[in-house]
């Protein structure tokens, strides 16, 4: 599952983020049997959800028509959602999120993110900026739901495109896959990753 944050406050960065995020959609797309989910929010209560995408032309049509408009975040509704999806089943090996803001209860995200761990959905959170509450409520996200919390500068757009391609090795191959593969973005992932998932 890969989510967006499409709110305003990404609108400056959005173009250049957007070509960045095409990355875990070709990484995928050289991966049989894998299929994408798109999910963003933005604007007062839009939360948009694609159907399962294995298609790159599908997976990057719907990467294209996302557009960022005011509101606050909605990352509580996203992890709900996320559970939901194929309850007691495996298949969701992972929530990919990029985002720049948490303007929501802690405690309420916290519970959410346990209950991502319990059923095997870590976070892979990518942050933009450098705002320390965001920085703070991410990494306990990422870390009670067994995932990794990665803060990105506005010059690291190379970066993010290496490490959604790490993303993609991970949800396919696991920690294995990371740990054989030698490459920056991949062994960076795997710093951030819990000793035991």
């Amino acid at each position: 599952m890969f989510a967006l944050d499409a709110t305003a406050s990404r609108e400056p960065t959005w173009h250049t983020a957007r070509t960045m995020h095409r990355a875990l959609f070709e990484a995928a797309s050289d991966e049989t049997g894998f299929a994408i989910q798109l999910c963003y929010f933005r604007g007062l209560s839009d939360f948009q959800v694609t159907p399962w995408l294995t298609a790159p032309a599908a997976l990057l049509d719907a990467l294209n028509n996302v557009y960022c408009e005011g509101g606050m975040t909605q990352i509580a509704r996203l992890l709900r959602h996320a559970l939901a999806e194929f309850q007691g089943n495996a298949s969701i090996k992972a929530i990919v999120y990029v985002g720049d803001a948490c303007e929501e209860s802690p405690d309420v995200l916290n519970a959410l993110a346990v209950q991502c761990r319990l059923a095997n959905r870590p976070l892979l959170i990518f942050q933009e900026g450098a705002d320390p509450a965001t920085s703070q409520c991410f990494s306990t996200l990422a870390a009670l739901s067994g995932g990794a919390h990665i803060q990105l500068d506005d010059a690291s757009g190379a970066r993010l495109r290496e490490l959604l391609r790490s993303a993609v090795r991970f949800v396919t191959g696991g920690r294995k896959a990371l740990t054989g593969s030698g490459k920056e973005s991949d062994k960076l992932l795997l710093s951030k990753l819990p000793s035991k998932l």
